[in-house]
Parts: C-alpha cells; structure tokens; sequence
C-alpha cells in the first residue's frame, strides 16, 4: 500500500511531524507540500530546507496547487507549478479541487499536458470524488474519495468504470479515523479498488497537519 501524506503544517511549528517522513519514504507515494495554500509570494527558506531533507531521502514532493475546480487560469496554475518547483524541488503535482464534470475533461486534459511539459510528473488530479469517465486517463492518480471516516463508511460505492483502470491509478484520502481504526481504511480503500490512500485522525479545519499513522507500521 502505497501512501498519499499531504501535510499541511509548517515545519517550523511542528519540525517533529516532518521529520517522522524520512524513515517511511519507501511507503510514501508522495508528500503534498503546501507552504501557504499553494507555493506562496516567495520562497520560505525554513520550507525549502524542510523539503530538501525529504528529498535527500528519497521522498516524493508533489507541490500544491487550487485549480478552483476548473475556474482558475491554466496560466496561474502553470506559475504555481514552477514556484513548487524552483523554490521547493517538487517533483510533481496535486491539484487540488480538480474539476469532475464531463464539460470540465478537455480543459483539464489540456491542463495537464501543459504542467507536464513544465517537468510535473506525477500529476495527482483532487476532485475528491469519483469524475466522469476519462479523468482515469488523464493524470496519473485520481482522488476519488476526500472527507470523513464516517462517510467513508457508510458510501460504499464503487462506480463499475473504477475497475477498468488497475487500482494505482486511485487514490482515497479520510479524515477523522480512529486511530485503532488506520489499518481497516488501509484495508477499505484496497477493496475498493484505490492502491494509494490517506488516512488520518485529524479532523476539520485541517485534518493533515499530521501525517498518517499509516507509515508507522504495516497494514493488512
């Protein structure tokens, strides 16, 4: 199982939750780095030496950028993309708040094309919901599920298109999961088909200012 961790805290407030990545980075798919809902106006050399250490580990930094569900300008997210990457080394992507509709699929295939000729790769597209067909397609891993435990539960639905594309290319991120609790959603999201997930014990207004325990042990 592979580990998606945004974590949304910065690691001047809580160096300890940014050092526990190094040791897990053979469990991380990637880290989602997000210095100030996005790359910020300018760099933040505390950030940067934070994501240098990770990267010297190994660890997969996939920079955060608002498409505001399609309304944003490709040309802002493009600004965003290469501020992650010359400020902080991001190696690739997560948009966050990706469009899910069939009307939104060129514009976003468009989109994603022109982040990867800006060197972005991977490309995790966020919709935080299962899109129309094609999105699969398009980046190279889908959030089809983000909210909370409780909801994750009780929706088990699993549109029959998901299983047309092999499980990496899914992704489930939960909030609000007892922490007892971390290996069943480990365990949930394999059997509905995502091979990469999230899951944390945080719970609003920012559930990933911790990583998950997820990457203290191995799940079943």
């Amino acid at each position: 199982m592979n580990l998606l961790v945004p974590l949304y805290v910065h690691p001047a407030e809580d160096p300890d939750a940014w050092q526990r990545l190094v040791p897990a980075a053979d469990r991380c798919y990637g880290v989602v780095v997000n210095p100030a809902s996005g790359p910020g106006r300018e760099p933040d050399p505390v950030y940067a030496d934070a994501t240098r250490a990770l990267r010297s580990a190994g660890v997969r930094l996939l920079g955060y950028v608002d498409t505001g569900y399609g309304e944003r300008s490709a040309d802002e997210v493009a600004a965003d993309v290469v501020r992650h990457r010359d400020w902080y080394g991001t190696d690739g992507c997560f948009l966050d708040r990706a469009p899910s509709g069939t009307d939104r699929l060129a514009a976003c295939r468009r989109l994603v094309r022109r982040v990867r000729r800006l060197g972005a790769g991977p490309v995790v597209l966020n919709p935080g919901v299962h899109p129309a067909p094609g999105y699969a397609r398009v980046a190279d891993l889908v959030v089809t599920f983000e909210g909370h435990w409780s909801t994750y539960v009780a929706d088990g639905h699993r549109p029959d298109r998901t299983g047309r594309h092999a499980p990496d290319r899914f992704c489930h991120l939960v909030y609000g999961v007892p922490e007892a609790l971390v290996p069943l959603a480990v365990r949930t999201a394999r059997s509905r088909g995502a091979a990469v997930c999230g899951p944390v014990t945080g719970d609003l207004p920012n559930p990933w200012a911790q990583p998950t325990p997820a990457l203290a042990g191995t799940e079943g």
